[in-house]
């Protein structure tokens, strides 16, 4: 697939189940992630691998976070089904406040950049996937176990996997530019 193809054929997808990315593959896609924009070289962000043994670990930390922030029963059920994929890979900002020749904004929009280029890496090499974030990405159990200081900020639980059904062919709706787009 090229790229153009890839990027205007993106798409979202819930319904993932194992096999997930490999070893190799995921090299590949760190390597993917690792050439986003980042002014400064900073690399101001963080992946956290959880697949095997890590999601029901992962389980039991988000229901302390649902405890935490008091979510409501919608979100409790909601646990299971995201704990249910082969794996996540969970985005770390890591701000450092301290240059101000990087803003906190770029370094935020850096690490952002960075999960977008995880999901078009995975996607390029087969795997459907969805960023998720929610209010589970506040939660003290979480940023501790991402090893999140005070200024960092969990950006994305990228849920990776292989579609659960075969893909069906879709129509590729063009997007009309014309609201988005203007020029001076």
């Amino acid at each position: 697939m090229d790229t153009l193809e890839l990027l205007t054929t993106r798409r979202s997808n819930k319904k993932l189940v194992a096999p997930a990315p490999n070893q190799a593959q995921l090299a590949q896609i760190f390597q993917a992630a690792l050439r986003t924009p980042d002014h400064g070289r900073l690399h101001p962000y963080h992946f956290i691998v959880i697949e095997n043994d890590g999601l029901q670990k992962l389980a039991t930390i988000l229901r302390e976070v649902a405890t935490e922030l008091q979510l409501d029963e919608k979100q409790f059920n909601k646990i299971d089904g995201i704990c249910a994929k082969p794996m996540i890979i969970g985005v770390v900002a890591k701000i450092n406040p301290e240059i101000s020749k990087v803003p906190e904004w770029e370094q935020l929009i850096s690490a952002g950049c960075a999960a977008y280029g995880i999901q078009l890496a995975a996607q390029n090499l087969g795997f459907d996937n969805v960023w998720i974030t929610g209010k589970w990405t506040e939660g003290k159990a979480l940023r501790q176990a991402f090893g999140c200081s005070a200024q960092d900020k969990i950006v994305a639980l990228l849920m990776i996997g292989t579609a659960a059904e075969e893909k069906l062919e879709r129509e590729i709706k063009q997007i009309d530019t014309q609201d988005f787009v203007s020029y001076l």
